[in-house]
């Protein structure tokens, strides 16, 4: 019998030689993402970038590096999370990916991720990750920074890394986004007990 573990390592496989879409022809590697099998906190980012294309990593390159230190001022550290983008695959040119790669990543290979990790929070991390599972969703400015419940699970929004280190209005706001993040992690940690 298959573990969840082994369920996560066989997703992982399928990811790598998935053609499901054109993105698959201008890849170098496929990225999975990464983390424990019972991690809490679940981050989904946009789509790997150029480093993360190379090294088959989430979040290596400077993005990677915000985000890295946004965990740290959590107190989390990154292998207790899972942490994966919508799409697998990096887009031609870094351009955004389009509605129907989001929509193939996210039933083949995303959701399946979700139930197997099951965490108590799912952290959308920009606009694509949001609209990959918010339908009709408002603006991210009026999503961000809060808890949201549907499907069954608990979602909370904030803006992309790439996008805070850009634009010192939206660091500010990921900075306080992720202050509140630290208060609904320990007030999820609380329920478990």
């Amino acid at each position: 019998m298959q573990t969840a573990q082994d369920r996560l390592r066989s997703l992982a496989h399928g990811i790598q030689r998935c053609r499901r879409c054109a993105l698959h022809r201008t890849r170098t590697h496929a990225v999975p993402g990464e983390g424990p099998v019972d991690a809490r906190v679940f981050f989904i980012g946009e789509a790997p970038g150029r480093r993360e294309d190379e090294a088959a990593r989430p979040f290596v390159g400077a993005a990677g590096e915000y985000l890295n230190a946004r965990l740290t001022a959590l107190g989390l550290a990154r292998d207790t999370a899972f942490i994966t983008s919508c799409v697998k695959c990096r887009p031609p040119n870094n351009r955004n990916p389009r509605a129907g790669e989001v929509a193939t990543c996210r039933d083949r290979w995303l959701r399946p991720q979700l139930e197997l990790v099951s965490p108590r929070l799912i952290v959308l991390l920009g606009t694509t990750a949001a609209a990959a599972f918010i339908e009709r969703a408002p603006t991210l400015k009026d999503l961000h920074g809060r808890v949201r419940e549907f499907d069954g699970r608990r979602w909370f929004v904030t803006y992309h890394p790439a996008a805070a280190m850009r634009f010192p209005r939206i660091d500010r706001a990921v900075r306080e986004d992720f202050r509140t993040l630290k208060r609904v992690l320990a007030d999820l940690h609380g329920d478990a007990d």
